[in-house]
Parts: structure tokens; C-alpha cells; sequence
């Protein structure tokens, strides 16, 4: 009840930036991450998974001599790819679509993240095109600001685009073992 609690209500801002800072993690990757290491949702989707593997088959492990590193190793791990392949995409994409926390924890402009540096272009664009009045000029080349923030949304989607072939096998796995349980 107590992970539940903190899923529901956060500590705030400000006293997380404060925490940051004292752990001298300002400016550095380490603020990005560790906040978000342990994600209550992914720890009780774990559990769940865990918990649904049959305990048959740890025990027929060990009557057949195996001790607990090879039963994780060989039996639970193989079994929870699929479970871990979530998790792991759910990670990604989390960390991949941080923008709020890299825009406060960051100051060195080499360290901004994709969609930091895509959201300052699309700024600059569309601030030179209503200075310099050049909106007309602009359009009649067909490059408008919305035409700039769509091309920004396809190029910060590619590399998420990019991971998911290679962890696909694992959504069909699991879905394929969830259905044959019955």
C-alpha cells in the first residue's frame, strides 16, 4: 500500500529538485535517471508476471539437482523475456520522451536531449519568421512553421521506431503464451 501511495501522490517539484541538487546530480544524466530508476506501475507489472509462473516448475529444477542460480538463469529468466521486453520499452520511451525533467536539470547546452534542441529550433523558426515578417515568403516555398514541427515529430519518433523490430518477437511471445494458459 505504501508504492501504491506514492503513485498517487508525489513529493513535488520543488522538493525533488532540491534532492537533486544537494546529491550534486545537477547537470549531469544521473538527474535524469535516477528519479525515474524504479517506476512503481513497472514494479507491480513485474511482481504479476513473477507471481503467474508456475512454481512446478522451479521445484522440478531443484529435484532434478538444479540450485537457484540455475533455475533463475534457465527457467524464469527464458520465461519472463517477454515481461522484461515490456518493461524495458516502457523505459525507453519514458526516458526517450523526457522533456520536462531535461529542460530543469539541465543547463549545458551538449546535454539537451533530442526533443530539448527540436523544441528550440521550432522556437527560433517560428520567432526569425515573425520578426523578419518573412511568413509570406515562407509559405510560397511551402515550409511553414507546422510543416517544421511535423518534420520534428517524425525525427524524435525514428529511434523508438528504430528499437521496437527488435523487441516485437517478445510482445508476440508473450501474448501467444498468455493465450495458451487458459
Amino acid at each position: 500500500m505504501l508504492m501504491v501511495f506514492t503513485m498517487l501522490f508525489g513529493g513535488g517539484l520543488i522538493p525533488s529538485f532540491i534532492v537533486i541538487k544537494s546529491l550534486n546530480l545537477v547537470d549531469t544524466y544521473g538527474s535524469l535517471w535516477l528519479p525515474g530508476m524504479i517506476s512503481v506501475f513497472n514494479l507491480i507489472v513485474m511482481k504479476n508476471f513473477f507471481e503467474a509462473i508456475p512454481e512446478s516448475l522451479s521445484e522440478a529444477a531443484s529435484i532434478d539437482g538444479a540450485d537457484e542460480i540455475f533455475i533463475l538463469t534457465r527457467i524464469i529468466l527464458p520465461l519472463s523475456l517477454p515481461a522484461i521486453a515490456t518493461i524495458s520499452l516502457f523505459y525507453a520511451v519514458g526516458w526517450w520522451n523526457d522533456y520536462f525533467n531535461v529542460m530543469i536539470y539541465i543547463t549545458d547546452t551538449r546535454k539537451l536531449s533530442l526533443y530539448v534542441k527540436l523544441m528550440q529550433m521550432v522556437n527560433n523558426v517560428n520567432e526569425s519568421m515573425l520578426l523578419s515578417g518573412e511568413g509570406a515568403i515562407m509559405q510560397e516555398k511551402s515550409l511553414t512553421a507546422e510543416g517544421i514541427k511535423a518534420a520534428a515529430i517524425v525525427i524524435s519518433t525514428v529511434p523508438i521506431l528504430c528499437v521496437y523490430p527488435f523487441l516485437q518477437k517478445y510482445f508476440v511471445k508473450g501474448v501467444m503464451v498468455g493465450s495458451l494458459k487458459g
